[in-house]
């Protein structure tokens, strides 16, 4: 890479590490959410510059567009969530950044030290051949695990909802309690 996409490359991986990191360290859950949504934008400009176009859709769609706004129908529909201060116990910090701190710096030698055999590649979309091999090799595996999304989809809506002879039960208290005011 050089020119415009060496500086691309560092805004977005900055950006994807910089919200990561006030993901960890925010302390509202809703201002970590959106954190959340720029980091995982940054990764699909990482997929983008690496000519992976699949990955970078599948990124968009299946954790910007789904999981964020699960995350937010979540914080919004339960009762006072948003204002809920997330708190980490201050044990250990001083440890946990030294390890940190000893990690990076094995890993900034790694990725200096390493003679990466670097070609220069021809851009080739990859979307239309993933969708075909979807469609005809890997059909079967691929509707087995559609079925079995469902299936856990089904299974965690039934969990969630409340038991049927407790809110029975409370209706009729509330009629007997109607009646009895007549």
């Amino acid at each position: 890479m050089s020119g415009p996409a060496d500086a691309i490359f560092y805004a977005a991986a900055a950006m994807t590490v910089g919200a990561a990191i006030l993901v960890a360290v925010l302390p509202n859950i809703l201002y970590a959410a959106v954190a959340l949504l720029f980091s995982f934008a940054g990764v699909a400009g990482l997929y983008i510059l690496l000519s992976a176009d699949f990955l970078a859709a599948t990124q968009v769609l299946v954790y910007v567009g789904g999981i964020i706004v699960l995350l937010l129908f979540a914080v919004f529909l339960s009762n006072r969530i948003s204002d809920a201060k997330i708190t980490n116990p201050t044990h250990f910090r001083l440890p946990a950044a030294a390890i940190c701190l000893v990690l990076f710096g094995v890993l900034s030698y790694a990725a200096v030290s390493t003679p990466y055999a670097v070609k220069k590649g021809t851009y080739l979309p990859t979307t239309a051949d993933i969708g075909e091999l979807l469609m005809t090799r890997y059909l079967l595996p691929f509707e087995v695990a559609s079925v079995l999304l469902l299936a856990a989809l089904i299974g965690a809506a039934l969990l969630s909802r409340p038991d049927r002879a407790a809110a029975e039960k409370g209706d009729m208290e509330e009629g007997d309690m109607e009646e009895g005011k007549k």
